[in-house]
């Protein structure tokens, strides 16, 4: 069995516009060290990473602590939000759920966040067949994997996580059969 476990970023500096370089608060990097300690005692034989540096950053210091390496997969990044995202994100998110296909000019839709994020799985599942993987991640991301294996899983659900950061939730898969799921750590914030 291959269990993945995907860490979603502890709390980013918004102050910082740039989405790829944005960094952890300070909270955020406090909150770093509880993945650290949540995963003390569990084997981890591959670290692999959104590139962008609030994921990287939220698990450095899990990486140090066990001598590995974090690997980072441009496929494994957040989406590219383009243009017009910020004026009412809440009817943009919604629609974005409602249909896959939405999106703004310069953006990504969930379908393409989707199918990258899914092909960047499915090498990971065949390379590292019955190991345990860490996937530092985004938010959206991680929603869009989670509705891949599980189409019931849908505005609501993704609403539900938005403010846990860090968020550590275990997938199990039989090669690249999908098994179950597991919420690990949920560190909710103040949105």
């Amino acid at each position: 069995m291959t269990h993945v476990y995907f860490v979603r970023h502890a709390l980013p500096d918004n102050r910082n516009n740039n989405d790829r370089y944005r960094p952890l608060t300070e909270e955020g990097h406090q909150d770093s060290y509880k993945v650290t300690a949540h995963f003390k005692d569990k084997p981890i034989d591959f670290i692999m990473s959104s590139p962008y540096k609030r994921s990287v950053d939220t698990i450095k210091d899990l990486a140090n602590a066990l001598h590995m390496e974090i690997h980072t997969d441009e496929d494994f990044r957040e989406r590219e939000k383009g243009i017009g995202y910020g004026h009412d994100a809440t009817l943009y998110v919604k629609n974005m759920w409602n249909d896959f296909q939405y999106k703004t000019e310069g953006a990504e839709c969930l379908a393409e966040v989707q199918k990258r994020n899914i092909r960047a799985l499915k090498k990971l599942l065949t390379e590292h067949k019955n190991e345990n993987i860490i996937v530092a991640t985004h938010g959206t991301a991680l929603s869009t994997i989670l509705n891949y294996y599980d189409a019931t899983f849908h505005y609501d659900d993704f609403m539900r996580i938005i403010n846990f950061m860090p968020y550590i939730i275990r997938l199990d898969f039989d090669n690249e059969t999908y098994l179950s799921r597991f919420e690990e750590l949920i560190i909710k914030k103040e949105a």
